[in-house]
């Protein structure tokens, strides 16, 4: 019986010896992982990780048994160097490109992401000397007639992700996905020229924002594509006085990714304008993605985004309201307010009487110029 239990047991013990070394081996690596510091940490455990996502679990059990545990897709995903790359994109595309080949290499463009160049003030090809050019390309005037009848129209050609009221002081990004509203926006900071009601004591962050009685705060997420419109415009007649810029990571802002990592948004770069119109409070928030190597504001020659260096959680405050412009900048619905290199997000925060009403769905596919809502 003893023997029989062994014979029932050798390939056992044979698997057993045959991973004796490999475990050791392993044990003595983690070791010498354990004891450096964290960047190189995950710089070593990086192969390991991979390893593990990419073959059976089975094969790698050995792993687990010595105590390794692989990083999370999300923290794998956080650590490609995603705003290196964006530089890298953007330079590529400032590079000249010759005459002959730029038909072929927009056309490969216009046939994945589906492009209308009907649409566009210049449909030769030949016209767009790199791939930045065509990516910032306009349109022709009457191409997204704009909406006078509603209150609040779409800055941007893309696709609604998330709309309604904010509450809780939280925001959806995608439906069950939220992320903080003071996170997103930053704290507030103690200035004049900002456009915030002074604090009261326990005061919620949402209260700070709604300057009238009666009021509530909405919000409005529109996804950009890359085979979208890269312009982005005045949603309505709006003061701008203030803008905030995060240096953040530039992971992709795709509704999956959205789904997929909590607080996306807030850990992006991004920038925030904030100012008033005619029921309150307003902003309008444009959020890097990977690839996109700049985010410009046509009003704002300061701001430089997408820089080499930058600190975890930094912003950096610039008022448009000074002695000379007590005013701010004044913007027109529908006018020209910027740009992205390639796709990405605009989320609109706002305060708004309490019959104000979206006219949206979720999902939607929706051009500038079109309306979002109204009162």
């Amino acid at each position: 019986t003893m023997c029989q239990s062994e014979a029932r047991r050798g390939p056992e013990l044979r698997a057993a010896k045959w991973l004796h070394f490999p475990q050791l081996a392993l044990r003595r690596r983690l070791g010498q992982l354990s004891c450096m510091s964290k960047p190189a940490l995950k710089l070593r455990s990086w192969p390991l990780t991979v390893l593990y996502y990419l073959l059976p679990l089975g094969a790698l059990r050995p792993l687990s048994r010595v105590g390794w545990r692989p990083v999370s897709r999300v923290a794998l995903y956080k650590s490609v160097p995603t705003r290196l790359l964006s530089r890298a994109w953007g330079r590529l595309n400032q590079v000249e490109l010759p005459h002959w080949l730029r038909r072929p290499v927009y056309s490969l463009y216009i046939w994945t992401f589906g492009v209308n160049m009907k649409e566009a003030a210049v449909e030769d090809l030949h016209h767009y000397r790199n791939l930045s050019e065509f990516f910032r390309r306009k349109l022709k005037p009457q191409a997204r007639p704009v909406c006078g009848l509603h209150s609040v129209i779409s800055p941007s050609d893309g696709k609604i992700l998330n709309f309604g009221q904010v509450k809780n002081c939280e925001v959806e990004q995608v439906k069950g996905v939220t992320y903080s509203l003071e996170s997103f926006l930053g704290p507030r900071t103690p200035s004049e020229d900002l456009p915030f009601p002074p604090a009261t004591p326990h005061s919620s962050f949402r209260s700070q924002l709604v300057t009238r009685e009666g009021n509530e705060l909405y919000h409005c997420v529109i996804y950009l594509a890359p085979g979208d419109y890269h312009c982005f415009h005045s949603p309505t007649d709006w003061t701008v006085s203030h803008r905030r810029h995060f240096p953040g990571s530039l992971m992709s802002v795709n509704p999956g990714m959205a789904r997929w990592i909590k607080e996306l948004f807030c850990h992006n770069e991004r920038v925030v304008l904030t100012g008033d119109w005619k029921h309150g409070f307003f902003s309008l928030t444009a959020v890097g993605a990977t690839n996109v190597g700049s985010i410009r504001i046509y009003f704002d020659r300061d701001l430089h985004t997408n820089s080499p260096r930058y600190s975890k959680g930094s912003y950096n405050d610039f008022s448009f309201v000074t002695h000379a412009n007590k005013e701010g900048i004044p913007m027109r619905k529908g006018e020209h307010l910027g740009e992205f290199n390639l796709g990405s997000t605009i989320v609109l925060i706002f305060e708004a009487p309490k019959d104000f009403n979206f006219r949206l769905q979720a999902g939607q596919k929706i051009r500038f110029g079109e309306a979002l809502g109204s009162l």
